[in-house]
């Protein structure tokens, strides 16, 4: 089995896309609370300032289309890895062209980009959880066998299993990195479950931080120089016993981001950015 990949956690970029007026009302979600457009246009400009300026990335920011609803949550139009990434294909109908726009700008960074043009595959990166060592993919109404299949051809390197999703959107909305090695992981018995799955189908033993809320255990880990671990995680106010775990982690650099308004159309903290580790042109 494949080690830890060299520079797991290193990022340089972000493409991030900016939320159109159309997301408050017709955003696909799981509930049914009205959302505050304006509450979420600052979550973002938090969320891409927080990228920017204190963790000194270069964020590309695509333009909103009123035509996408969803389209705010990038994570799902790929799947990076390396100078890879993978252009997947929405399970949700609705959310197909979202890609083309991620397309261009994975392409203008100079990535090598595959697209899924299967039409029996569907693949959502927030059901793809790459621990740097191996990739994790769940089935679920999103994401199919055929896709997990697509993205192992792919990225050859690792191994990938899959992984039944029960009682969530995706995989990672009960699950993330939260450092080398270090699976952030839900409470539900639906978390706990596919988080045995993951511990059966690797040879590699991870550790696991267990958070009492499913959505808090959605965060975001990076590896950056001059800075070294930093987790974005959820705050205080949205999840105030999970942000006390989140605390235990004392070599961590720790910043909470808001994302209350975003949870009520089932976005988690990952959705919102596709990180990538661009090696500077020599």
């Amino acid at each position: 089995m494949a080690g830890l990949m060299s520079g797991f956690g290193c990022f340089t970029h972000a493409v991030m896309r900016a939320a159109p007026r159309s997301l408050a009302r017709d955003a696909l979600r799981s509930g049914g609370q009205e959302v505050d457009l304006l509450k979420v246009q600052e979550e973002h400009e938090e969320y891409a300032s927080v990228l920017k300026h204190r963790l000194g990335l270069e964020v590309l920011e695509l333009p909103a289309d009123e035509a996408m609803p969803d389209c705010v949550f990038v994570e799902d139009a790929a799947v990076v890895c390396g100078d890879t990434a993978l252009v997947s294909r929405p399970g949700a109908p609705s959310r197909r062209r979202e890609t083309e726009a991620m397309k261009s700008a994975l392409t203008e960074l100079g990535l090598n980009v595959v697209e899924m043009t299967d039409e029996s595959a569907t693949l959502e990166g927030g059901d793809v959880l790459f621990t740097g060592r191996e990739f994790f993919v769940g089935l679920s109404k999103r994401t199919n066998q055929r896709g997990a299949e697509i993205l192992a051809d792919t990225f050859k390197d690792y191994a990938v299993s899959t992984v039944p999703v029960q009682g969530a959107l995706h995989l990672k909305s009960f699950c993330s990195m939260a450092g080398p090695g270090l699976i952030a992981i839900g409470s539900s018995e639906a978390a706990q479950k596919a988080l045995k799955i993951m511990q059966q189908m690797s040879d590699h033993k991870y550790d696991k931080l267990t958070l009492p809320d499913d959505s808090a255990a959605n965060c975001i880990y990076m590896n950056l120089p001059g800075k070294g671990d930093v987790l974005l995680h959820c705050t205080p106010e949205e999840f105030p016993e999970s942000a006390k775990v989140f605390e235990k982690l004392k070599d961590h650099m720790l910043i909470p981001v808001t994302n209350q308004e975003k949870a009520k159309v089932d976005g988690g903290l990952t959705c919102c950015s596709v990180l990538i580790n661009k090696k500077k042109n020599i």
